[in-house]
């Protein structure tokens, strides 16, 4: 992870049309490019026809990877696609997904978001086996164990599979009958259910299911299994009751404002954090800002709460490459400054709060408030709508180590001071917690260093001893 923000491994989008002659990859295609905030490194659709899947994957956006001609290669009536950010794994083409297996009982093919604890124990049983892999990728290791335990029949061979695994994962599966979706025992990452017409949608995002025009069901819980194929729809809770800890991320920054996940209105999220920044950590201010784009809704609360004005103050160009790219210091803070520019007329003279979602490395603040006080901000005050990033994620979120998460080794006031605000402020615990729905059941792991379960080669010690 080089950037100054924590970035989403993945998104999977499934769909089943009833209808044979529905062009699920085009379906897909518009599922993924409302998803592509989730991964921007490469994208693929496996389609289903005549009992075969094809498969077509590149390194790039979804827009790059399939044009009209791409598409009209991909026919079928049920389709999985992914959109990648490589955690675990290299940015190769390797690793790009949906994985598809082709064997003699039929074919599979296996889109995952999320990251197995277990992956390594698991690769090297299979390897063992004689099975052989061509990535360094989590997912494949969940499209090999579907194969080989197939002979027993596709519930049986799926359950078995996600038995065996530990960690975090929402998973679309097709196969030549059906498609799949499963969703971690703690409900870790983001699934939902969706229709269309007389088709069903399995996908990371509700606004997935909007962008085609299909209708929200409901979100897959935590441990369940659905299988879709002609003559159903069925489902199972396959693990023992465990705690729901879905990642708290996803509602600060990860997610489109426009999708609800687990019941909480992503937006709705975003503006009640601003609203109960304003109240533990109000300052005197001329105008509030957001940082683009997630900043935005918590800055609208955080001046309703405030009384302070909102403005834009600063814009952020559509068109530049995620920071993440950049591998060394000085690119980054070149492509954050490519990215951000301010609005002189509006912040001149003014004392501003401008709110983010959260400090990563520090990149992205220092540099922010560096060019409000040259456009001639009269002072201004960092307002952070998460608590300090503090630990890493092992459950398919790309953060730095510890010794480079800038709130690791600093107190609030050295923070500020190294960022050259007149005032800095986080969100607390149970502040971030109200803004969702009050009632816990979130991963705060990189808060807190407590995470829902253990995380094999955590070598850092983050774990509460």
């Amino acid at each position: 992870m080089s950037g100054d923000k924590l970035h989403e491994e993945c998104g999977v989008f499934g769909i089943f049309c009833d209808d044979t002659e529905t062009d699920a990859a085009s379906l897909a295609y518009y599922g993924l490019l409302s998803l592509q905030h989730r991964g921007q490194e490469s994208a693929g659709i496996a389609v289903v026809k005549d009992k075969t899947i094809e498969c077509r994957k590149d390194m790039g956006l979804v827009g790059e990877v399939f044009n009209d001609e791409a598409l009209l290669h991909l026919k079928g009536h049920a389709a999985v696609g992914h959109v990648r950010y490589s955690t675990a794994g290299s940015s190769t083409i390797d690793n790009a997904q949906p994985f598809v297996s082709r064997f003699k009982l039929g074919s599979i093919a296996v889109a995952h978001n999320g990251t197995l604890t277990n992956a390594d124990v698991v690769r090297e049983l299979l390897e063992d086996a004689g099975i052989g892999f061509t990535s360094s990728s989590d997912s494949e290791v969940i499209v090999n164990l579907i194969a080989k335990n197939y002979k027993k029949g596709l519930e049986k061979a799926l359950t078995d599979t996600i038995k065996f695994i530990k960690g975090s994962y929402a998973l679309v599966v097709l196969t030549d009958e059906a498609l799949v979706g499963a969703r971690d025992p703690n409900g870790i990452r983001p699934l939902c259910l969706g229709k269309l017409g007389n088709g069903w949608i399995l996908t990371s995002e509700s606004c997935a299911i909007d962008a085609i025009g299909g209708e929200f069901v409901r979100d897959v819980e935590p441990g369940e299994l659905i299988i879709i194929n002609r003559d159903q729809v069925f489902s199972f809770i396959f693990s023992e009751k465990t705690p729901r800890a879905v990642c708290s991320f996803e509602y600060v920054y990860f997610a489109r404002p426009d999708s609800v996940i687990d019941a909480v209105d992503v937006y709705g999220a975003r503006v009640r954090a601003g609203e109960i920044l304003g109240r533990e950590s109000a300052v005197e201010a001329d105008l509030v800002i957001g940082v683009p784009d997630s900043g935005i809704p918590a800055a609208i609360g955080y001046g309703k709460a405030t009384n302070t004005p909102f403005g834009l103050g600063i814009v952020k160009s559509k068109y530049v490459g995620r920071t993440f790219i950049a591998p060394h210091q000085k690119q980054r803070e070149r492509a954050v400054s490519v990215k951000h520019n301010v609005i002189k007329s509006e912040i001149q003279g003014k004392r501003v709060v401008i709110i983010d979602d959260s400090i990563v490395r520090g990149t992205t603040s220092r540099h922010l408030v560096s060019i409000l006080k040259k456009a001639g901000a009269k002072e201004v005050h960092i307002r952070v709508c998460s608590p300090p990033v503090r630990f890493p994620c092992y459950f398919g979120i790309d953060t730095p180590h510890r010794k480079d998460l800038i709130s690791n080794g600093n107190s609030v006031s050295e923070l500020c001071k190294s960022l050259g605000a007149d005032s800095l402020a986080f969100v607390s615990v149970e502040g971030l917690l109200e803004s969702l729905d009050g009632k816990g059941g979130y991963c705060l792991g990189c808060f807190t260093g407590e995470y829902p379960i253990p995380a094999a080669g955590d070598t850092e010690s983050n774990h509460p001893k």
